[in-house]
C-alpha cells in the first residue's frame, strides 16, 4: 500500500481485470485498494479505430477490480496521439 501513496495527486493509469483502461488524477486510497480517480476517462482500445477517450470524472474504482496501477508520465502522455493508435481492446484477467 506504501507504494500507492506516492501516486497521490499524480495522473496514474489503472489497467481492471475486466481489461479497461482507466486514467485520472489519483486522490485517494484505502486499505483495500478501493481507489478516488479525479478528472478520469477510459481509454477504449480498437483495432479498427483510434483510442476512444471516454469521460468519467470523479469516479471510484473498488479494490477488488485494480490488476495495476502505475503513474504516468504526462509530458510524454501528452505528445502520444491516441487518435492514430490501433490495437484490440485487453482480454479479461483470469486467475
Amino acid at each position: 500500500m506504501s507504494a500507492i501513496s506516492s501516486f497521490v495527486n499524480q495522473q496514474v493509469q489503472v489497467i481492471l481485470y475486466d481489461g479497461r483502461v482507466i486514467v485520472g488524477k489519483l486522490m485517494g486510497f484505502d486499505v483495500r485498494a478501493n481507489i478516488i480517480l479525479a478528472d478520469s476517462v477510459e481509454r477504449e482500445f480498437s483495432e479498427d479505430e483510434g483510442v476512444e477517450m471516454v469521460p468519467l470524472g470523479l469516479y471510484m474504482i473498488k479494490g477488488d477490480n485494480v490488476a495495476m496501477i502505475g503513474e504516468i508520465d504526462t509530458d510524454k502522455d501528452a505528445t502520444i496521439d491516441y487518435s492514430s493508435i490501433r490495437a484490440p481492446p485487453l482480454n479479461d484477467i483470469r486467475f
